[in-house]
């Protein structure tokens, strides 16, 4: 297992919100809670980037 950021870098990195009511943003959130809690920090971060990304190319900003 590799070894964790140091938790201000895990902090900024696994950042993100899922857009409410959004089944594929509440998929990807438990898929980085359990990425994160087996320690795949790398996996985890690919999670939150398409949680960040996700509202932004589907559900755009009014």
């Amino acid at each position: 297992m590799a070894p964790l950021p140091p938790s201000n870098f895990g902090a900024w990195l696994l950042d993100c919100t899922p857009a409410p009511g959004c089944d594929v943003c509440a998929a990807n959130w438990r898929r980085l809670a359990a990425c994160r809690q087996s320690g795949d920090i790398a996996q985890a971060a690919r999670h939150a980037t398409e949680i960040r990304d996700h509202p932004l190319g589907v559900h755009g900003k009014p």
